[in-house]
């Protein structure tokens, strides 16, 4: 069993160990696949991993959550929290200190590092392209991430093997088993990007479809983006239905909070936001509010990213558990199986919905 072995960063300590568990029972072992190692701090800022056991002829995956804000380090005596671009960097000291011993690197990396900058308008970095191409060229053979912001960005790596999961079937499973929606429901994207991921939630449900337009002032730039103007909406009759909001990643929030409302003023009867990543990069106060204002009725989500404990305790916030889905997809690739019956899960969607009515 020692063919396989887990790296798994600070950063997605609690996701690595269910992984681990279930990776456990799918291969038959009470084994663990965690590697020790340490990923050391000095106190001037600078890093350096260390790998504390054997793994010569090992498959390595490495496990790391980009987007976790709560590590933090101390440098020139100030408690300094991590973000994204160290991560990242801790990835390739993981990849550095490995030295070519294991067989194959697999760099699993759920929340995809800088996946928003995945295309370049004007004089601008193309940050994500870049970051892959590091991989790359540090000998990792694998990348596997879900439901990244643009899949066409693994164009910058063609011959490095990138695979791009979605956790849908997993959340429409748990979602059809809490609630009773589905007699009268509509599918909603809040935009132009998220139209594909709603439309096959449409098709998974059997429902209708419909899209907000952003109109946004080109002229201005706030936090880094033209800021939107007006929502327009763009589909059937939302009146007296159960509509479902469906998008890859909430950063702010601001604008699945003002579809939300838009839907509500339009007579929707229940409104749920269904997104893979939750950053909740302003805090979770306006979500507090917009529930209180009676805007949304649940949020669901996932835990391939972090999320506070205390946020947790929001009735109004469902995480869906995917470390399951994260152990399996290991494991398959691991062992080359076909990963067909992972990423196509109708059959059980269907039978699901069947039941509820």
């Amino acid at each position: 069993m020692n063919d396989l072995k887990l790296i798994v960063m600070d950063n997605i300590k609690e996701l690595g160990t269910e992984v681990d568990e279930y990776l456990k029972n799918i291969r038959g072992t009470d084994k663990s696949f965690i590697m020790k190692m340490d990923a050391i701090r000095f106190n001037n800022g600078e890093g350096k991993v260390v790998i504390n056991e054997s793994f010569r002829e090992s498959d390595i995956y490495i496990l790391s959550d980009v987007g976790n804000y709560s590590i933090t380090y101390d440098m020139h005596g100030m408690k300094v929290p991590m973000g994204p671009d160290e991560h990242f960097q801790d990835i390739k000291r993981c990849i550095s200190a490995l030295s070519g011993f294991g067989r194959r690197i697999t760099v699993v990396m759920p929340l995809l590092y800088q996946s928003r900058q995945d295309k370049r308008k004007g004089k601008e970095s193309l940050d994500c392209a870049l970051a892959l191409q590091e991989l790359e060229r540090l000998n990792v053979k694998h990348i596997i991430t879900f439901d990244c912001h643009e899949k066409k960005v693994s164009n910058a790596i063609p011959e490095l093997l990138f695979e791009n999961f979605y956790p849908t079937n997993i959340i429409l499973e748990d979602l059809i088993k809490s609630e009773n929606i589905f007699d009268n429901l509509l599918v909603i994207s809040p935009d132009m990007g998220a139209m594909e991921r709603a439309r096959y939630y449409a098709d998974m449900l059997s429902s209708d479809v419909g899209m907000f337009y952003k109109r946004r002032d080109l002229s201005k730039v706030v936090d880094g983006k033209n800021p939107i103007v007006e929502h327009a909406y763009m589909g059937a009759d939302v009146k007296g239905k159960n509509v479902i909001v469906v998008d890859d990643m909430i950063a702010s929030g601001a604008s699945m909070i003002e579809v939300g409302q838009k839907l509500r003023e339009k007579g929707a009867k229940k409104i749920f936001f269904i997104t893979t990543f939750s950053l909740f990069t302003e805090g979770i106060d306006k979500f507090k509010e917009a529930y209180k204002n009676k805007y949304f009725d649940k949020l669901y989500t996932t835990n391939l990213t972090y999320i506070p404990k205390e946020y947790e305790q929001n009735k109004w916030l469902h995480i869906v558990d995917c470390s399951r889905r994260v152990a399996e997809i290991i494991a398959y690739v691991h062992e080359g199986k076909s990963l067909k019956k992972l990423v196509y899960g109708n059959d059980k969607i269907i039978e699901l919905l069947n039941k509820k009515v």
